[in-house]
């Protein structure tokens, strides 16, 4: 095969750990009598609160195939090209086994919420029953080098509240703030979703509404924006070059000689053009990764709504509901547009095998 999958999993495979029927249509055709995959598949998850092997068993179980670690790609697995903050004390936000995740992609101090509640307990005060019954004073070993947002946490007061004390304290939570320290210690993000689809009639809060948040109560107190020094997970560009980095890398374990030429992306779009102050220093571990075409099939199972219209011009993105992309995206009607709508993930498999002429 001269071409690789790109799957989306909720909205395209699931509805919260609910099978979409057509899914498990779909990958009967892409596997052999023998379970192996026929091309390379690697599944884009912005889901970032479990390890890839747990995301990959969840898989192999709702589609009845074999599905390995290394086709799994996770909102968080670029992180792992960020070997600069490896070393470094990171504060790390989001929920599920994040200590084990950070560790898991080279982070060798990372530290949560909890944790530096627990070390600072005058901080966290919203929730009257869990303030401190006696005053404790506070003290602090560490100072804090960089937050690192996994995704949308639980208690989103308190993580709200000891992120902003973390930027406005230059790392030394407790202190006073000095709101002339800007630009603020370094911010790395994944999973953008503003919404996701579940169960429920409707989508549902994800990590962007939260950052959303952040984004707003650090420009009411500081009056500037704050800034991310990398947003990874889709749309972005580091996710999809990572993947592509993945395909060809089964490509090669299978002894494919076939150059991979076009990716085709099921359920989402390709990746948006991002802010240009945002640092693209991964680049050089992915020169290789160049498909010639990245070809984006929507499918009607998610939140694509076909009735809704895509503004024409990009000014009119700011109250238009189509556009729910974060603020450091720009948009692009091109790139929202996607090159093909089919009715579910079983019809964007036969379109593409119909394209390229591929007869499994």
């Amino acid at each position: 095969p001269s071409f690789g999958f790109l799957f989306d999993i909720d909205g395209v495979l699931v509805r919260g750990k609910t099978p979409i029927p057509a899914a498990k249509t779909a990958f009967q055709k892409l596997v052999n009598s023998q379970g192996q995959f026929l091309v390379p598949v690697v599944f884009v998850t912005n889901a970032g609160n479990c390890l890839r092997q747990e995301k990959a068993d969840q898989l192999s179980q709702l589609l009845g195939v074999p599905i390995s670690q290394d086709q799994v790609m996770m909102s968080h697995s670029p992180l792992r090209m960020f070997k600069r903050y490896h070393e470094k004390c990171v504060l790390v936000s989001g929920q599920g086994p994040l200590l084990d995740i950070a560790q898991d992609l080279g982070f060798c101090q990372p530290i949560t919420i909890e944790t530096l509640r627990e070390k600072h307990p005058l901080l966290d005060v919203v929730d009257h029953d869990r303030r401190p019954n006696v005053l404790v004073s506070e003290y602090s070993c560490f100072k804090i080098l960089s937050v690192v947002l996994f995704g949308e946490p639980v208690r989103w007061e308190t993580n709200l509240q000891l992120i902003i004390d973390v930027l406005l304290t230059s790392g030394y939570p407790g202190n006073p703030y000095h709101r002339e320290n800007y630009p603020h210690i370094p911010v790395l993000a994944c999973n953008m979703d503003l919404m996701w689809v579940a169960e429920a009639q409707s989508p549902r809060f994800g990590h962007g509404t939260f950052m959303v948040c952040l984004e707003n109560i650090y420009k009411k107190i500081t009056g500037k924006d704050l800034k991310y020094e990398a947003l990874m997970g889709k749309p972005s560009q580091v996710t999809y070059q990572y993947a592509e980095h993945l395909l060809r890398a089964q490509a090669a374990g299978r002894r494919w000689g076939q150059p991979i030429h076009t990716l085709y992306a099921v359920g989402g779009s390709a990746s948006l053009s991002q802010d240009s102050e945002i640092d693209n220093s991964w680049e050089n571990e992915l020169a290789s990764a160049a498909a010639a075409h990245c070809r984006s099939i929507l499918v009607c199972t998610g939140v694509y709504n076909p009735h809704t219209e895509v503004p024409l011009d990009s000014r009119e993105s700011i109250t238009e509901t189509v556009f729910h992309g974060h603020r450091d995206f720009r948009f692009d009607p091109g790139l929202v547009e996607p090159d093909h709508i089919v009715q579910d993930v079983d019809a964007a498999v036969d379109l593409v095998f119909q394209l390229e002429n591929f007869a499994p």
